[in-house]
């Protein structure tokens, strides 16, 4: 059983718990919203290829996200739009988001597991961990999910704003997105209290 699966049956304590793993995508875009996703997966479970999103490439997110919604017990997407993100902040747009994530599932868990420092508002055991998405199984999917997610968004929405790029860099600040937003203004869906968009 690979790391982060063992991970996971350790925090079960021997108990037949359903853990949610939590993540979320988009933090540091400029442009779109920030994406969580919640996933249980079943117990004892061994998924070799689902790690830190980051680690892999898009071909094998993807294959990995197919893998785990044909697994997961239940597995939910949530979203927090630019304007939230305006509003609230976007550490607790990213909370909001994973906090819909987790209303979606259909199965109520046990355990919450959240990748970073916050835990969410919730009855259920919440416990948050840094660097999550490399320790826990669950976290990891949730963080695939997400992740996908986050760039299918995009990807449509560089056909419905077009110029931007956005199917090359999901609203990440580079170069080509900074001149042309330079170049053409904010669009609809740039984060407008973000450095680099005004």
């Amino acid at each position: 059983m690979n790391e982060r699966a063992v991970f996971d049956a350790n925090a079960r304590e021997d108990r037949d718990w359903n853990i949610a793993g939590v993540d979320e995508a988009g933090r540091g875009p400029l442009a779109g919203p920030v994406v969580a996703a919640a996933v249980i997966l079943p117990c004892g479970i061994d998924l070799p290829g689902v790690n830190d999103s980051k680690r892999l490439t898009p071909k094998a997110r993807a294959r990995a996200a197919t893998v785990i919604k044909e697994c997961a017990l239940s597995y939910a997407l949530g979203l927090a739009s630019p304007r939230e993100i305006e509003v609230l902040n976007i550490r607790r747009a990213s909370l909001l988001a994973m906090a819909r994530a987790v209303s979606g599932l259909t199965i109520r868990p046990q355990l919450i597991l959240v990748d970073g420092c916050d835990a969410l508002e919730t009855d259920t055991r919440c416990v948050p961990l840094i660097g999550g998405d490399g320790r826990s199984q669950s976290v990891a999917a949730a963080s695939i999910l997400a992740k996908v997610a986050r760039d299918e968004l995009m990807i449509e929405m560089d056909t419905l704003y077009p110029g931007y790029g956005f199917r090359t860099h999901k609203g990440y600040p580079t170069k080509q997105h900074l001149e042309a937003i330079a170049r053409l203004g904010p669009s609809e869906i740039h984060r407008m209290t973000f450095k680099g968009v005004v």
